[in-house]
């Protein structure tokens, strides 16, 4: 699956303001129970013959989207007059990418499903495309990779729950391009009867959350973890059962003990104590599968503070130094599962690895180790038998992490050093030392990022590059 980073573009909000107070003569007149005030139109249309009301476009130009990719056309349309046009350009060239977006909002708490007839010059898959994007992603819905015929087709989009949907303005969004050489690039998409309908036939919900696995994850007070893999499956007329990613704001989240972990909205959970918790989520009412059991021990123990003197060392994450480079902690590599994040302690900051397969920290300057001779690294594990694996990684002259996908070792001007660390004793920090010796012996004027497997929950503290 490919992914764009995409930048939103921020877009006025209209406040539609349906009442004036009046106060005169210091007496209140009150309304009748016969009053009915007026809501938010329940207006369908996205792209029939022309924009609907108040709609805009809104390219993800600073991501690097082509403003210039779409067009309204009128010599291949579905239905009418007009249809969406959108020139998907070659690799290298940008992508399409865009939000259409309104300034009347609108309530689709009536209707069950966007849909839209499609085409392309040439068959393709489209990366990314949905609604609810638009000043902000509360409602976001995407569909991964839908692909599209050169025949003009309908495509339905269901909307994980439509009550949720009752002052809205993102309306349809995609992101679609070539992410490397010889993908699929240069051709033409068109769309046409963009609107939102109730079929009616939009059934049997199946919702899920860390797509749909039961996990067990050990933590510290202080831990925060992120709820991923968040879906709703229906299944439609044509017997297709239709996955869409939902945003976290359409679940409802509930942890068994609150005095332990903490879900919000966004599904962001927060280790606020010793025991146990399970947290769970409905949509719709509809219970969705997969949780987490978190089971924290209370507080994390402080790393050893290190010794060394400063100019002795070239620190990529440490309180106790000033860092050698700013690194990139997520880089989000395909195919990884890792959960990642910066965690605030009682002894300062450390690094939260969870459901860890492989990642990395990329450095974002190259650290000159030719006078060092170690990799120090603090590693604390909650359970017995953990193992991780690290990688020291040289990119060479040209800047470059360049690796064999068959057997993911470095190739071209690049080398690594590989270590295993094992032996790890549950609940206690444990201090490595890692020389800097095998294919780097030689080759360490460009060490560029630390690969990491294993575990798959650890901690991290202290990692510096030293000589004694």
């Amino acid at each position: 699956m490919k992914t764009k980073n995409l930048t939103m573009i921020a877009i006025r909000k209209i406040v539609l303001i349906g009442c004036i107070l009046a106060i005169a003569s210091g007496c209140e007149r009150e309304f009748s129970d016969d009053v009915e005030f007026a809501g938010l139109p329940a207006d369908g249309d996205v792209f029939i013959d022309a924009f609907s009301s108040g709609l805009n476009y809104f390219p993800f130009v600073d991501a690097g989207a082509d403003p210039e990719a779409f067009s309204v056309v009128t010599d291949d349309v579905f239905s009418g007059t007009s249809a969406m046009r959108f020139d998907v350009p070659t690799f290298g060239n940008g992508f399409v990418g865009a939000t259409f977006a309104t300034t009347s909002n609108r309530d689709l708490s009536g209707f069950d499903a966007l849909t839209f007839y499609a085409r392309a010059s040439q068959g393709a898959t489209i990366d990314a495309i949905g609604y609810g994007v638009s000043e902000n992603t509360d409602f976001q819905v995407t569909v991964n990779g839908l692909a599209i015929s050169t025949r003009w087709e309908k495509y339905i989009i269901p909307i994980p729950d439509p009550s949720k949907l009752v002052d809205e303005t993102g309306l349809f969004w995609l992101a679609e391009g070539a992410s490397f050489e010889g993908d699929e690039g240069g051709y033409v998409l068109y769309f046409d009867e963009v609107k939102f309908e109730k079929l009616g036939t939009v059934a049997q919900p199946r919702p899920a959350i860390f797509s749909g696995e039961d996990l067990t994850e050990q933590a510290f007070t202080g831990s925060n973890l992120t709820i991923t893999g968040l879906t709703q499956t229906f299944n439609l007329e044509s017997g297709v059962n239709q996955t869409v990613g939902a945003a976290p704001s359409y679940f409802d989240f509930t942890s068994s003990n609150v005095e332990v972990a903490r879900v919000n909205e966004l599904g962001e959970i927060s280790v606020i104590g010793a025991g146990t918790a399970t947290i769970t989520a409905l949509l719709g009412g509809v219970l969705a599968d997969g949780s987490v059991e978190i089971t924290s021990s209370g507080g994390l123990q402080t790393a050893p503070v290190p010794t060394l003197a400063q100019a002795n060392v070239k620190s990529i994450f440490s309180d106790a130094y000033v860092n050698d480079t700013e690194s990139n902690f997520t880089p989000g590599f395909g195919g990884s599962t890792t959960e990642t994040s910066v965690t605030s302690t009682s002894g300062g900051n450390v690094l939260t690895y969870n459901n860890n397969n492989f990642t990395g920290i990329i450095f974002e300057n190259t650290v000159d180790a030719s006078g060092l001779t170690f990799l120090h690294v603090d590693v604390y594990v909650q359970e017995a038998g953990t193992e991780v694996g690290i990688q020291i990684r040289d990119i060479g002259p040209n800047q470059m992490i360049e690796t064999d996908v068959n057997n993911g070792l470095p190739i071209g001007d690049d080398r690594d050093r590989r270590f295993d660390i094992t032996g790890l004793t549950a609940g206690q920090w444990t201090s490595f030392d890692i020389p800097l010796d095998g294919d780097i012996a030689n080759q360490k004027n460009n060490l560029g990022a630390l690969i990491l497997t294993g575990g798959p929950n650890f901690i991290l503290d202290n990692i510096y590059f030293y000589t004694e």
